[in-house]
């Protein structure tokens, strides 16, 4: 995912875009502690995503 895309949402749409990465990045440590993940490289990048949405979310936080 883009930062250009996420600066594109609306705040609602972020806010469940954070959440459904977490449940993402959980059920990615879940099968990788299980020896089920295929590409543990995707850890990182659902993590990177993460980032991404809580710093979109600061700066509009900051815009107000």
């Amino acid at each position: 995912m883009k930062a250009t895309e996420i600066r594109n949402m609306s705040a609602s749409e972020l806010e469940q875009k954070l959440v459904e990465l977490k449940k993402d990045l959980f059920m990615l440590r879940m099968q990788h502690a299980t020896n089920h993940l295929d590409n543990p490289l995707k850890i990182g990048t659902v993590r990177r995503d993460i980032a991404r949405v809580k710093t979109v979310i600061r700066e509009k936080q900051l815009e107000q």
